[in-house]
């Protein structure tokens, strides 16, 4: 709870709380809100505002990278990497057929490059599509050329998301996006990551299966820990032991890095939890976008509700209470709900069981 900023005392600050969270996962659903947004707001209260988001996004205080944004100052872990695309050492399938198809397509990734040199930042639609051999995909990315060359390119370290102009991403030259700060060696870099993740997780697996995105293991970081009645080698963040904890009730993003790590979350607080979108209504147990609820140390419930914008409603189909909830559990998480409503602009609705 400390290390992912879910105690009594609040912090205040927007980019020092990325920075302790080590990023944030961005998400287009917003049911609720955007991920990003519920995960600041869980943190930081109803002070925080969205537009503040976006101007640390515009200012490049943090960058987007992969899906996430981060502190820019940690552009340089990975950089060395992006250098030594597609990797170093003997190579996968799949990341010879990348390169093999950037390759083919040299004469497009200059055109997109001298087009960003000129008039950068710009949304894709603005730039050329002149590639000789197009990219195949069984899914939404087939033929989309030049959407999929950005994405090698930014693996390359070659153009980055400068900022956002609505949902557009604006793109851009690295060289003018990223800070010119000294690299960390790739044979460094992987070392300093997980510290990173592991001083943001508080206690995680050493090792643990490959996910896409980000990895959920810290290898050798922090200290050996053993979880009492879970098997496995764990690392814990010895500066956050021993100091007094005060928790508080939170709503969170089903996103949100206490509880991504769906075996983790099982492991550490024994609580259940699937994202239900994609079910068809019928088949759902907890709701189509339920948020975690966060009371003291424990994971508690989730809470069904939906904000229909149009009828300024925070619309409540349900409160699960995975255990019985006390009179102070309840009045909390009410309170928490009621607080969501007010940061959103919505009136509580609270439909028939």
């Amino acid at each position: 709870m400390r290390a992912q900023l879910l105690t009594r005392e609040r912090p205040t600050d927007l980019v020092e709380t990325v920075r302790r969270l080590s990023f944030l996962q961005l998400d287009p659903i917003s049911a609720v809100a955007p991920s990003a947004d519920l995960v600041l707001w869980s943190r930081l209260g109803s002070t925080y505002s969205p537009q503040d988001l976006r101007d640390a996004v515009d200012e490049q205080r943090l960058i987007e990278l992969r899906g996430t944004l981060r502190p820019a100052e940690d552009l340089v872990l990975f950089r060395a990497e992006m250098a030594e695309w597609p990797g170093a050492g003997e190579l996968a399938e799949w990341q010879e057929a990348r390169r093999g198809w950037v390759e083919a397509n040299n004469g497009c990734r200059e055109d997109i490059l001298d087009r960003l040199r000129a008039d950068g930042p710009l949304p894709s639609r603005e730039l050329p599509d002149t590639c000789v051999q197009p990219w195949r995909s069984t899914g939404w990315t087939n033929s989309k050329n030049v959407t999929m060359l950005l994405e090698l390119l930014v693996a390359r370290g070659e153009v980055a998301v400068a900022g956002r102009a609505g949902r557009d991403r604006l793109w851009d030259l690295a060289s003018r996006v990223y800070p010119d700060d000294p690299v960390v060696p790739s044979a460094e870099a992987p070392a300093r990551r997980n510290e990173r993740r592991l001083r943001s997780l508080g206690i995680a697996r050493a090792r643990a299966r490959v996910t896409p995105g980000e990895p959920v293991d810290v290898g050798e970081a922090g200290e050996p820990a053993v979880v009492e009645g879970v098997a496995g080698e764990w690392r814990v963040e010895p500066s956050l032991l021993d100091e007094a904890f005060a928790g508080r009730a939170a709503l969170l993003s089903p996103f949100d890095r206490l509880v991504h790590d769906r075996t983790r979350m099982a492991e550490l607080f024994e609580f259940e939890y699937y994202l239900e979108m994609y079910k068809p209504a019928a088949k759902r147990r907890w709701g189509y976008y339920a948020l975690p609820i966060l009371y003291g140390d424990r994971l508690v419930g989730k809470l069904d509700a939906t904000a229909d914008r149009k009828e300024g409603e925070l619309r409540v189909a349900a409160v699960h209470q995975d255990v019985p909830f006390t009179k102070a559990i309840r009045s909390a998480v009410d309170d928490e709900v009621a607080e969501l409503a007010r940061w959103l602009g919505l009136e509580v609705v609270r439909e028939p069981a």
